[in-house]
């Protein structure tokens, strides 16, 4: 089992970076040196120097070890859209070895790696593999983010099935406020999902203006999060 977490989500754009930051600091404000990793970004803007995705740009500057953004972000692409087909349109096929040697690069210098996933668990990378294949090719246990919306529900307890289908462990899970509107009746939601998914929830964030991540983490548990860094750890 590998050192760290996969951070997967129940959807795209329901804040599984803000969760990864959040964790990050979680987990170095626990002593860990920790390294972090976006294999594959969607929506990259290019500049002058090369081509950059705003959320592992966040990530490569929040953890400790310095790395080249080629190894944070293997994979970056122009358009918005799902990467298989962002890939295709660019000529480029994802391949899950390349993502391997760079979090194998990045996971002997760190003691604990944060590996965030592109859209929800079984998003398409190429035309045999989705984004489980990856997570199951790193091993690592994984974190679960539930955009708190109408569907969760549903969403989270597929979600959950599937990992454990794969034959990786979900050691936590994390409620996350996705817009300024609450969701209706959220706190019988969170309890929902508590007594039926098959991990601890790992901490409830609401809806933040400035996602700072040490503020995000304040609102994790983190002897939780600690616990699940070391969950099968080996």
């Amino acid at each position: 089992m590998g050192k760290g977490f996969f951070v997967t989500g129940t959807d795209t754009e329901i804040g599984k970076t803000r969760c990864s930051l959040a964790l990050i600091a979680c987990l170095q404000h626990a002593g860990f040196r920790v390294a972090a990793m976006k294999p594959v970004a969607s929506g990259c803007k290019q500049t002058a120097t090369g081509r950059y995705n705003e959320d592992a740009l966040l990530l490569q500057q929040e953890a400790d070890v310095s790395l080249a953004y080629s190894q944070v972000n293997p994979y970056p692409f122009t358009l918005p859209i799902a990467p298989h087909i962002a890939a295709a349109l660019e000529g480029v096929k994802i391949q899950p070895a390349v993502i391997k040697t760079a979090f194998d690069s990045m996971a002997a210098l760190a003691d604990r790696v944060v590996v965030e996933g592109i859209g929800g668990w079984a998003v398409p990378i190429n035309g045999q593999h989705t984004m489980a294949d990856v997570a199951v090719l790193l091993d690592l246990p994984i974190v679960l983010v539930v955009g708190l919306r109408l569907g969760c529900l549903n969403h989270a307890l597929l979600t959950a099935d599937a990992i454990l289908h794969a034959g990786l462990p979900l050691v936590g899970w994390i409620a996350n406020g996705i817009g300024p509107r609450q969701l209706l009746q959220e706190k019988e939601n969170i309890q929902t999902l508590c007594e039926r998914l098959p991990a601890p929830l790992l901490g409830v964030i609401p809806h933040l203006l400035e996602p700072i991540p040490e503020k995000i983490a304040a609102f994790l548990d983190r002897e939780q999060c600690v616990t699940a860094a070391n969950k099968r750890h080996k």
